[in-house]
């Protein structure tokens, strides 16, 4: 008998439940406005677009990609990287390209924990990482949200849980909250992993896209960090490039070499064409990028504005392309049923909290 080791999250079944509400919807004549999903509709850049199609007749782009073949990417990302926090990386040492950052998280902690090792994470996270946990045999200890700030509250772990973990996983700016960490988190953050013995794993795919600045505060750019801190990055939020698969690991060397051996293992990196693209992105005037930062922002506000004219009571995110909103007191229904009757009577999907983890 074929035994399958489960990735489903604690409350996948939630999305498969939306997935049917969303078939039925459709059949009976709803235009679906799927909100549910962090995909862009906005263009990439063009000089992104040339780049690709400039390297679909050379030659070179078409063999295996080893890592010889990444370095432009990696050069490109660690210049990107003192360019916006002033502190300089060895592209041979210390980054690594990746088939996106979703990719490079479950092999990541393939590569840095053991089976039945604990991993501390917030107990509302992409759903993604739950998955990821699970394929590397990892133990979850959970991680409440303050409730105001909506960052991780490493106050409330307890120290034995602490102790059985390998690990801090954590995201911000925050998919599904659009919670921004400052500096003085992170010196927190960094502190708590020194006490515990952990490493950092920041998953950063939406570091361009805070409202009030060029760039998110990166842990990684602070004094002592790069000892005990992997972050990764992905060219599909900042960059609209979602469909290409592209990301970057930077951080401590240790993890960056366990990750390059698993993935020595599982691919040949991604097409040098689209690495080409992601090199060209990182060489962008920084106002390109905050002008896609500034549609998500109005979509935003606008969002927020019209759910707290109806009752809702929610604060504007910070970051990112999610409004993470709880249910007014007077619905009688939960977040599921709620979703289903949305999407049933008005076509419009959205994702239900509980697929966010056990705070959602």
């Amino acid at each position: 008998m074929v035994k399958l080791r489960s990735a489903r999250t604690p409350d996948s079944g939630a999305f498969l439940v939306m997935d049917a509400a969303k078939s039925s919807a459709r059949a009976a004549g709803k235009d679906i406005m799927d909100l549910s999903v962090g995909s862009s509709d906005l263009a990439p850049p063009q000089e992104a677009l040339e780049a690709v199609q400039a390297s679909l007749n050379d030659p070179a782009s078409h063999k295996y990609c080893l890592k010889s073949g990444t370095m432009p990417l990696l050069q490109a990302a660690v210049d990107w990287f003192d360019r916006t926090y002033g502190v300089r990386l060895d592209p041979e040492t210390q980054a690594l390209s990746l088939l996106g950052s979703q990719e490079g998280l479950a092999h990541l902690l393939m590569a840095v924990a053991d089976p039945g090792d604990g991993i501390l994470m917030t107990d509302v996270a992409y759903p993604s990482y739950f998955g990821a946990v699970r394929i590397a045999g990892l133990q979850q200890e959970y991680v409440p949200l303050h409730p105001d700030t909506r960052l991780a509250d490493l106050s409330r772990v307890d120290a034995a849980a602490a102790a059985r973990c390998s690990c801090l996983l954590l995201n911000y700016p925050n998919n599904p909250t659009g919670a921004v960490a400052d500096e003085a988190f992170w010196r927190d953050v960094l502190r708590f992993c020194e006490q515990h013995d952990l490493l950092l794993v920041h998953d950063n795919p939406y570091v361009c896209q805070v409202y009030d600045r060029d760039a998110a505060v990166s842990p990684l750019s602070l004094p002592g960090a790069v000892s005990r801190c992997v972050e990764l990055f992905s060219f599909a939020k900042s960059y609209q490039l979602g469909g290409f698969r592209l990301g970057l690991a930077l951080g401590n060397a240790q993890a960056i070499a366990a990750l390059e051996a698993v993935k020595a293992s599982i691919d040949f990196n991604q097409y040098l064409g689209i690495q080409r693209m992601g090199a060209a992105c990182l060489q962008l005037p920084q106002q390109r990028v905050r002008d896609y930062t500034a549609v998500w922002q109005r979509r935003a506000a606008a969002l927020v504005q019209h759910l707290q004219q109806h009752g809702w009571q929610l604060p504007e995110p910070q970051a990112c392309m999610y409004v993470w909103a709880k249910l007014p007191e007077d619905v009688q229904l939960d977040d599921l049923q709620f979703c289903q009757q949305l999407v049933a009577e008005t076509g419009v999907a959205l994702a239900p909290g509980r697929g966010f983890g056990p705070g959602g």
